[in-house]
C-alpha cells in the first residue's frame, strides 16, 4: 500500500478505497445476523450499506408495531420479507410500571421509544391494552405503504388482523410470493382480493384460520392457478372438498399440500390426484380419506417425493403409492394402526431412492417391514421409530447390513430393541451423526460403547432414561471427538467418571444435559469447564450432589454459557446463582427457583433469570 494512503490514528485507512459493491458483497458472506450487525459498526458508511443490504425484518409484537414498522421502511428500504409473530413480545421494563402513557397507533416520529415498549394508562383494561398494542389492519396498510416489493410476509397468531387490511395489501404488495396467515381470523373477502391481486403468489399457509371458508380459497385458486404451488389448510371447518377440487381443477403447478383437517374426505384429495401431476409433497391429517385417495396419488403423482399419513390407512393405499411413486425420498407414518409388514414391504419394493423414513405408533408394524427397508433402500440416511413394540433386533440388522449412508436415527420407546441391535447398527452405520434413543430400557453399556468405537462423526447423543447406561458407555463416546450435544438425563447410573471422560475427550460439546444424575458431582463440573469452553447450554436440574463450588468451576472457563436450568439442586444457593450469572456475559436464561435469587442479582440481571412455576 502506497504510504501517501491517508492515515488515521497511526494506522493505514483504507476503507475510502473500498468500493461499496466490495463491503456489499462481504456483508452477503457473513452468515449470521450477529456478525453483520458488530461488522455494520465499523462506521456510518459500513452500517448505511448494511441496511440497504438486509432484506428480512422479524417483528415481535408489542408497543405500537405499526411505528416500528414505519420506522424500519425508512433504515431498511430493500427488504423482502417480513415475520410478524405476536407471540413474541417485548417485556414492559419494571422500572417503566409507575410512569404509564397511552399507546396509540398514529405516533409521531419522534415519539419516545417507551411506546415501542406498550406503556398504559392506567385506567385501560387489560383487553384495551391488548389490543392498542396488537398488530392489527394498520399494520398492513403501513407495510403495503413502505414495502411495495415486499415477496414474503409471515403473521403469526396476528388475531386482530381482518380481510380489511388484507385487501389494502394485496392492491399494494403485487409482487407477493409468499404469504403465511397462521392463526389469524381474515375473511374470505381478503384472500379473495390476494387472487384477484397476487399473480405470483406460490406459497399459501392457511393454518387455524377459522374466519375462512370454501368461497374465499375458491376464489383465490381461480386468481393464483398459474402461480400456485403450496397450500397449507388446518383446523379451518369450513373448507371442504370443494376447494380442494378448485384448486386440482385450476393449480396445475401445485406441488405442495398439507391438510389437517375432519371435513375434507376423498373427494378433494381425489381431484388433486388427477389435475396437480407435478405434486411432490403430500400430508395428509384427515381421519376421513381413505384408500381410494392414496390409490390415485400412486396412479397419477409419480413425481411424489414426500408422504406423510395419519389413523386410517391400509396396506392397499400404500401399496398403491409403492406400486407408482418411485421417486418417493421421505415417508412418515404416525398412528396407522390398520398399517402392517406388507404395506412397508411394498414401498421397500417400488421406493428405492427412499432417503427418510418416520414410523410413530404403527402397532402392526415390526420386524419384517424395516428388514426389507434395509435390503432394498440403501440410500436411508434418517430413521426413525417411536412406540413400534414389535420391531425387533434383526430390523436394525438389516439396516446396519444395507444402509451404509444412515446419519440419523431415532429410537422412542421400542423394547423390543437391546444392545445386539444397537451393535448391529453401529458396525454397519459408521457414518452416523445423530443418536436418539429414549426410553428404551433393554439398550446398555454393550451398545453405546459399540457407537463409540465405530461411529467417530457422531456429533450428537440423546439417551433420556435408558437407565441401564452408565459410565463406561461414556468413557467409550468420548472417542468421539465432534460431539457437540449429549442428553443423558434419567440415566441413573452415569456419574462423575462418565462426564469426566466426555469433558476430556469432546472439547467441541455445546449443550449438555445430565439432569436428574444422583451420583454426578463437582468434579465433573470442574473439567467440564476445563475441557468444554464451548458449552452455551447446561441442565443440572436435580443433581443433589452439584453444590456452589462445582458451578463456579464451571463457569470460571464457560465463558460462552447463555443457558442453565438449576432447579432442584439443594447444594446450589443464592451465591451459587449470582456467580453464574455474573461471571456469563452471554447468558439469556437461568432457571432456578425464585428463593435462590438475591435482590441484588435481580436488580443485576433479573432479565435472564426464570422461575419455576409451582403454583399450579
Amino acid at each position: 500500500m502506497s504510504p501517501r494512503t491517508k492515515v488515521m490514528r497511526g494506522q493505514y485507512w483504507i476503507n475510502a478505497l473500498l468500493l461499496d459493491e466490495i463491503i456489499l458483497e462481504i456483508f452477503r458472506h457473513l452468515d449470521s445476523k450477529h456478525t453483520r450487525d458488530a461488522c455494520s459498526l465499523v462506521c456510518k458508511r459500513w452500517l448505511s450499506l448494511e441496511r440497504l443490504g438486509r432484506t428480512t425484518l422479524r417483528i415481535g409484537v408489542s408497543g405500537n408495531p405499526e411505528f416500528f414498522i414505519h420506522l424500519h421502511s425508512t433504515r431498511f428500504p430493500n427488504i423482502k420479507t417480513i415475520h410478524i409473530d405476536e407471540r413474541l413480545s417485548i417485556p414492559l421494563p419494571s422500572q417503566l410500571g409507575r410512569k404509564r402513557r397511552k399507546c396509540t397507533n398514529e405516533s409521531p416520529a419522534g415519539s419516545s421509544d417507551l411506546k415501542l415498549h406498550g406503556v398504559f394508562q392506567e385506567d385501560m383494561s387489560e383487553a384495551e391494552q391488548f389490543d392498542s398494542c396488537s398488530f392489527s389492519d394498520l399494520g398492513l396498510i403501513t407495510i403495503g405503504d413502505q414495502f411495495p416489493a415486499l415477496e414474503r410476509l409471515s403473521l403469526f397468531w396476528c388475531s386482530n388482523v381482518s380481510s380489511l387490511g388484507l385487501v389494502s395489501l394485496s392492491h399494494k404488495c403485487s409482487l407477493l410470493k409468499s404469504l403465511d396467515l397462521q392463526g389469524c381470523y381474515v375473511g374470505d373477502g381478503g384472500l379473495a382480493a390476494i387472487g384477484r391481486c397476487s399473480k405470483q403468489l406460490q406459497e399459501l399457509n392457511l393454518r387455524f384460520c377459522e374466519g375462512l371458508s370454501d368461497v374465499g380459497l375458491v376464489e383465490l385458486a381461480e386468481g393464483c392457478s398459474n402461480s400456485l404451488k403450496s397450500l397449507g389448510v388446518a383446523a379451518c371447518a369450513k373448507i371442504t372438498d370443494k376447494s380442494l377440487v378448485a384448486v386440482g381443477s385450476h393449480c396445475k403447478s401445485l406441488e405442495t399440500l398439507s391438510v389437517d383437517s375432519e371435513f375434507i374426505y376423498n373427494d378433494g384429495v381425489l381431484a388433486i390426484a388427477e389435475g396437480c401431476p407435478l405434486l411432490k409433497v403430500l400430508k395428509l391429517q384427515c381421519i376421513n380419506v381413505t384408500d381410494d385417495a392414496l390409490i390415485a396419488v400412486g396412479k397419477y403423482c409419480s413425481s411424489l417425493e414426500a408422504l406423510a399419513l395419519y389413523k386410517r390407512f391400509t396396506d392397499r393405499g400404500l401399496c398403491a403409492i409403492g406400486a407408482g411413486c418411485e421417486m418417493l425420498k421421505n415417508l412418515t407414518l404416525r398412528d396407522c394402526y390398520f398399517l402392517s409388514d406388507q404395506g412397508l414391504g411394498s414401498i421397500a419394493t417400488g421406493c428405492k431412492e427412499l432417503t427418510h423414513l418416520e414410523i410413530n405408533g404403527c402397532l402392526n408394524i415390526g420386524t419384517m417391514g424395516l428388514e426389507a427397508i434395509g435390503r432394498s433402500c440403501t440410500r436411508l440416511t434418517e430413521l426413525a421409530l417411536s412406540y413400534c413394540q414389535r420391531i425387533g433386533a434383526n430390523a436394525l440388522h438389516e439396516i446396519g447390513k444395507g444402509c451404509k449412508f444412515l446419519e440419523v436415527l431415532h429410537l422412542v420407546h421400542c423394547s423390543s430393541i437391546g444392545d445386539d441391535a444397537i451393535c448391529s447398527l453401529a458396525m454397519g452405520c459408521t457414518n452416523l451423526r445423530k443418536l436418539h434413543i429414549h426410553r428404551c430400557y433393554e439398550v446398555g453399556n454393550r451398545g453405546i460403547m459399540a457407537i463409540g468405537e465405530n461411529c467417530k462423526s457422531l456429533a450428537d447423543l440423546s439417551l433420556k432414561f435408558c437407565e441401564r447406561v452408565g459410565d463406561e458407555a461414556l468413557v467409550s463416546i468420548a472417542q468421539c471427538h465432534s460431539l457437540q450435544t449429549l442428553n443423558v438425563s434419567g440415566c441413573h447410573q452415569i456419574g462423575d467418571a462418565g462426564i469426566i471422560a466426555i469433558a476430556r475427550g469432546c472439547p467441541d460439546l455445546s449443550h449438555l444435559d445430565v439432569s436428574m444424575l444422583q451420583n454426578l458431582g463437582d468434579m465433573a463440573l470442574a473439567e467440564l469447564g476445563e475441557g468444554c469452553p464451548a458449552l452455551k447450554e447446561i441442565v443440572i436440574s436435580q443433581c443433589r450432589q452439584v453444590t456452589d463450588v462445582g458451578l463456579s468451576h464451571l463457569v470460571r472457563h464457560c465463558a460462552m454459557l447463555e443457558s442453565c436450568h438449576a432447579v432442584y439442586c439443594p447444594g446450589v444457593t443464592a451465591a451459587g446463582i449470582a456467580t453464574l450469572v455474573s461471571h456469563c456475559p452471554n447468558m439469556t436464561k437461568v432457571l432456578v427457583e425464585k428463593w435462590k435469587v438475591s435482590e441484588t442479582t435481580k436488580r443485576r440481571t433479573g432479565s435472564v433469570i426464570s422461575y419455576l412455576c409451582i403454583d399450579l
